[in-house]
């Protein structure tokens, strides 16, 4: 059978010898021989591509019609090479009334949902931002907010919001829905956020940023390529190894800064001009970082390979 040849050549493929092989599928040894020696010792089926991670919209159908066949969620898994889960969320995405599921009904909700970040909940929603704003007049405290409006609207879970949202909304202007100055009615009456680091701790100002906000738009819905985001993964305190990774926003390309001994400003710029200095202009049009102090010579960085590089808010 196709299927016992198929396996035959996955555990060639992992390394087992003819006979270890032929065993595992259930082959006579003398079959095993004979399949290896017909083949000239070339895998008929080589390993099968990555997956995305999403399903597609060909996959959908023949979810389609295995189910319309009476075939089980493990089955149509184990065909596709998908997880039983993935599969049973994807039945329930697609299902309707009278016809049970839809591919295409599956597809259009999947599309939507992956159509760019969501909106702020207190942009979005009238009745939860007025709420919001009465009570934070009435110097009610966003943790108290957020946990009466649970107790007051126990059945609308769109009238419910994370003391943290608010904070979002009322300090970070991009987030939208309440004005600034609602902060005011706060108890601490700040108009900016208090960092949470005591001041010792605070990480020193890097020279000339340029913050996000000035990044250019087209960077946000991943459309275009070559618009990097980048960070440090550190190694532990007795190495001071790290590894600095690189992000292309739109393909979800990934390179990594080799940084065995430190990850000074100065080990990183000169990783960072060796890994993207070869790299096509049309791939080198922004990096955004964090304000981490490794990145004190974005200068020298921007100076060496024409890298336009943009600071995230603390």
């Amino acid at each position: 059978p196709i299927d016992v040849v198929r396996a035959f050549w996955g555990r060639i493929r992992a390394g087992d010898v003819i006979e270890d092989a032929a065993t595992f599928v259930g082959m006579s040894v003398t079959q095993g021989r004979r399949t290896f020696r017909k083949a000239g010792g070339v895998n008929q089926f080589p390993a099968a591509p990555v997956k995305d991670r999403y399903l597609s919209a060909v996959e959908r159908e023949e979810i389609h019609d295995r189910a319309a066949r009476g075939e089980g969620v493990r089955e149509i898994a184990r065909a596709l090479g998908r997880d039983p889960a993935t599969l049973s969320r994807e039945l329930a995405r697609g299902k309707t009334n009278r016809r049970g599921y839809r591919p295409s009904v599956a597809q259009h909700k999947a599309n939507a949902a992956r159509r760019g970040p969501r909106s702020a909940k207190l942009a979005v929603n009238d009745k939860l931002r007025e709420e919001v704003q009465q009570r934070l007049q009435r110097r009610d405290s966003p943790e108290q907010i957020a946990g009466r409006l649970r107790t007051d609207f126990p059945d609308d879970a769109e009238m419910w919001v994370s003391h943290e949202t608010i904070y979002q909304a009322l300090y970070v202007q991009s987030r939208g829905g309440l004005s600034r100055e609602l902060t005011a009615h706060l108890r601490t009456g700040r108009s900016m956020r208090k960092p949470r680091r005591k001041e010792g701790e605070r990480r020193g100002r890097i020279p000339d940023m340029v913050m996000i906000s000035e990044r250019p738009a087209e960077a946000d819905d991943r459309a275009i390529p070559g618009h990097w985001e980048g960070d440090l993964i550190l190694g532990s305190t007795a190495s001071g190894s790290a590894i600095g990774t690189l992000v292309e926003r739109c393909t979800g390309f990934v390179m990594l800064l080799h940084l065995p001994g430190r990850h000074t400003a100065l080990a990183v710029q000169e990783a960072m001009i060796e890994k993207m200095a070869d790299l096509p202009e049309e791939l080198k049009r922004s990096l955004t970082w964090d304000q981490g102090i490794e990145m004190a010579s974005h200068a020298a960085i921007t100076a060496a390979i024409d890298l336009d590089i943009y600071f995230c808010d603390p």
